[in-house]
């Protein structure tokens, strides 16, 4: 009679991981659950994760595209490691049946949300990283990306909309963006609200469920109600 996998066990498999990998386990616990079970949380692995993650993709792209010059291997990237980007990593190992989420997350419907995704994404990055070496995180990683690197080169002077910002802000004489951003609500639950100024002129503003995404969005209202002046 075959045994019955737990969703856990296998992503441990599909990772080649040990099932009773420690440090998955930690990956996949995030800090709601972690408070209310006095466990630890995954965002020391979410901060190395996000290094790994980093150089796996500067890797492939200057390894595999020799055409793109610094700038253009920089755009590359930022369009390829981003909070949607990464969730999609997540959904596609099936990712979100293993997370451990508190309560409140849980109501919230918390494993739909893309920051927490890409956060849990870098995390078991990490514990690849840190159980088997950087050469199998980086197979891993560049596993994954692989497809969405190849569809950013063929556009790399395509900008994200905080480059596009900075690039209209210096052109016109109003020199760097400056970003503001405050945080509502518990660690595990919080809500961003980012605005974004240029030499003392407020441009515009937005919200997320990072900082990265509350950023992301002030940019883009900016650019809607500047950019095209």
């Amino acid at each position: 009679m075959s045994l019955l996998r737990s969703p856990l066990d296998a992503l441990a498999e599909r990772l080649g991981l040990a099932r009773d990998s420690g440090l998955l386990v930690v990956a996949v616990t995030h800090s709601s659950y972690a408070a209310e079970h006095g466990v630890e949380s995954n965002e020391r692995l979410e901060f190395l994760g996000d290094a790994v993650v980093d150089l796996a993709v500067a890797d492939l792209i200057v390894t595999t595209y020799p055409a793109l010059n610094e700038g253009s291997g920089s755009l590359v990237r930022s369009r390829v490691v981003n909070e949607a980007s990464l969730a999609r990593c997540a959904l596609a190992i099936d990712l979100a049946s293993c997370l451990r989420i508190g309560r409140g997350v849980q109501k919230e419907h918390g494993l739909e949300r893309p920051s927490l995704l890409a956060d849990a994404f870098e995390a078991v990055v990490a514990a690849l990283y840190l159980e088997a070496g950087y050469e199998v995180a980086k197979r891993f990683v560049q596993g994954a990306l692989r497809g969405a690197v190849a569809e950013a080169a063929l556009r790399p002077g395509e900008v994200d909309p905080k480059t596009r910002l900075r690039q209209w802000t210096e052109a016109t004489g109003r020199g760097t963006p400056v970003y503001e951003v405050v945080s509502d609500g518990p660690s595990h639950d919080a809500t961003f609200s980012a605005t974004v100024s240029a030499a003392g002129e407020w441009l515009g503003a937005g919200e997320g469920r990072s900082k990265k995404a509350a950023e992301l969005e002030a940019a883009e209202a900016a650019w809607g109600g500047h950019g095209d002046a």
